[in-house]
């Protein structure tokens, strides 16, 4: 007890006297107290963790000021690589992607910024932010020395860092510090050389005043390999484990200056299949009255964490691969609507204890609204509007080609071939080196027959004449954004083989649906009645009429089975019902139109239910954990 009081002692912040010119801005680690200093002063961050990629731009005001009503002083942020620079060289910093917008909005709002660019950030988004054209150079090792790798991480460095230099706290913006790079001591690589290039590129186009740090996992390996020196160590850890011995261990690798615990965990994510996490809010609120006490500085992770929109889902791949989930609901403080939580309302009481909070009434939780059913009509099957979802036609291969050799790196494909001979008897179809990355949806003549699935369905049986048309409709469920298979390529990897036979001249289909779904082009009934309603990759669509209200909602599909939903062309990401947890889909009221009818579309991939329903709730469900198919 005696030698953990005297370490809490040694981390504490004293109070040394320092006079600081009124209009004098700095923000600095003082190494001789153990602490930060802002403006000359001692300095402790609480801050929380949102993610402007998440989060519609209309309601980023509203979470960052429920963010500061808690008692908040920093939030962290990170830049997602992949989301500004989808095509290579081609920079998007508007609309939903303007960074500045945001960090300003902080500003206003009374918050200082933690920055996390990169260039890699896990972050449960897909390949961990990396831009999957990297891919295209196929023996690319990522996150390393590696030329192929570290020109384009260069490049984009060289452009964001300029554009964030003015919004370092010492040039009057709100960021105080900035992380080079991302847990790389959880990474293979573990390339001492990439960390310095990165460290000289931060510092050539930040300065040497900011303060640059690194943020790592609370094990020796971790730190060791991802640290350097000129950079602050900081450490991530949950309430699963013990504060003392955590910042004991960051001590050994900084043994001044500030504790930091850059991830503290409010909650975790999900992945398909999972039950949806729970972190306790009682152990939450002790924990971080504990390491506040201690004069640490904490980040809650996340504190808000929004919806994985559209593709951008990451995914996991220990033993096998596990896609995450469209909620990133997180179980976090403010939910992924943006609204109060218990957990919150413990957190604000905790941080009473340490500072003061502003004073007014917490902003209310975002209006719900349930605007019931609708019906959805069948548009038609995938095969039935290539002319549609691909308009430039197919790419004709030999052999199978990846996502990324054809640049449709999101979404689906579709790969079309013809059955080699007679298959009168059911006949496997193999993918022999797990090559399906990550679900295939196999059509014979337009007569759904199955699906194949990456690591765990790898043969299914069809049948058909020689010369019957052969889709094979591939869907990128999301890139692995954390460990060594970050290199996540999308496709047919490596041949088909249906009985003894290899399957060859593939025509490729890139299809292009969020387009297409945009333009209005998915509106009406193109195929006519050869095709039953419920089988394989189908389009339905619908309309959700007007009410004079443009609230928060949530659609639930209930006895549909896999696919994705866009509500006025915006893409609301993947629904999975019968896997779970997650059975409802955030739609945020800026989504919708008060005015006017608002178009609904659906790609069913499996089998729609005999009804065609769909279901406007005004409050989500997370939790129900369908059966593992």
């Amino acid at each position: 007890m005696e030698s953990q009081i005297t370490f809490v002692l040694l981390s504490l912040c004293l109070l040394p006297i320092v006079f600081v010119l009124a209009d004098s801005r700095s923000f600095s680690i003082d190494y001789k107290n153990n602490c930060f200093q802002k403006d000359g002063k001692p300095f402790q961050y609480i801050s929380g963790s949102i993610h402007y990629s998440r989060i519609p731009r209309e309601y980023w005001k509203d979470r960052l000021l429920k963010m500061y009503m808690t008692g908040l002083n920093a939030i962290q942020v990170y830049v997602p690589w992949n989301f500004h620079e989808t095509v290579q060289g081609v920079f998007n910093f508007a609309g939903d992607r303007d960074l500045e917008y945001f960090l300003n909005l902080a500003n206003q709002t009374g918050l200082l910024v933690i920055l996390r660019p990169g260039p890699y950030i896990c972050a449960e988004w897909e390949m961990g932010g990396l831009p999957a054209w990297l891919l295209q150079k196929p023996n690319i090792i990522l996150r390393s020395a590696d030329t192929e790798y570290l020109k384009p991480a260069s490049d984009w460095l060289a452009m964001l860092l300029t554009k964030m230099k003015p919004w370092l706290y010492q040039n009057g913006g709100n960021i105080i510090s900035v992380q080079v790079e991302n847990e790389y001591g959880s990474y293979f690589a573990c390339d001492y050389n990439y960390m310095r290039h990165l460290h000289t590129l931060f510092r050539l186009f930040l300065g040497e005043d900011v303060i640059l740090f690194t943020t790592d996992g609370n094990t020796d390996k971790e730190m060791i390999c991802g640290t350097l020196e000129g950079l602050y160590a900081t450490i991530d850890f949950g309430t699963d484990t013990n504060i003392t011995a955590a910042f004991i261990r960051q001590r050994r690798f900084e043994p001044k200056g500030p504790l930091v615990n850059s991830e503290f965990y409010t909650g975790w994510l999900d992945h398909w299949g999972d039950k949806h996490a729970s972190v306790d809010t009682v152990k939450v609120s002790k924990m971080l009255g504990e390491m506040l006490s201690m004069g640490a500085s904490v980040n809650m992770y996340m504190f808000e964490g929004g919806t994985n929109f559209g593709y951008w889902n990451g995914a996991d791949h220990d033993t096998r691969f596990r896609s995450v989930v469209t909620s990133y609901d997180y179980n976090a403080p403010l939910s992924e609507a943006g609204d109060p939580t218990d957990k919150l309302l413990a957190i604000r009481d905790v941080i009473k204890n340490f500072r003061d909070i502003p004073v007014g009434p917490m902003p209310p939780a975002t209006p719900k609204f349930a605007y019931g059913f609708i019906t959805l009509q069948k548009v038609g099957n995938i095969s039935s509007l290539l002319d549609t979802l691909s308009p430039q036609g197919p790419v004709r291969s030999q052999y199978p080609l990846t996502f990324e050799e054809i640049k449709q790196y999101y979404g689906f494909m579709l790969y079309r071939t013809t059955l080699p001979r007679n298959v009168p008897e059911p006949t496997p179809l193999i993918s022999p080196l797990n090559g399906i990355h990550d679900r295939a949806y196999v059509s014979v003549n337009g007569v759904f027959q199955g699906l194949m699935e990456r690591d765990t369905a790898l043969v299914m049986n069809v049948t058909g004449q020689q010369g019957d048309q052969l889709d094979i409709l591939v869907e990128n469920m999301g890139r692995v954004n954390f460990g060594s298979y970050i290199n996540d390529n999308k496709s047919l990897l490596g041949n088909l083989i249906l009985g003894n036979d290899v399957l060859t001249d593939w025509s490729i289909y890139p299809l292009d649906i969020d387009t297409a779904v945009a333009n209005g082009l998915l509106q009406v009934d193109h195929s006519g009645s050869a095709m039953e309603a419920g089988d394989g990759p189908m389009i339905y669509s619908g309309t959700l009429k007007s009410t004079g209200l443009a609230w928060d909602t949530f659609v639930k599909l209930n006895g549909w089975t896999k696919g994705q939903v866009w509500v006025n062309g915006v893409n609301l990401g993947r629904y999975w019902p019968q896997r779970g947890p997650q059975q409802t889909l955030y739609v945020p009221g800026p989504f919708l139109s008060a005015t006017q009818p608002n178009n609904i579309t659906v790609l069913e991939l499996e089998r729609a239910p005999s009804h065609r329903r769909i279901l406007f709730m005004d409050r989500p469900q997370l939790n129900s954990t369908g059966q593992k198919t």
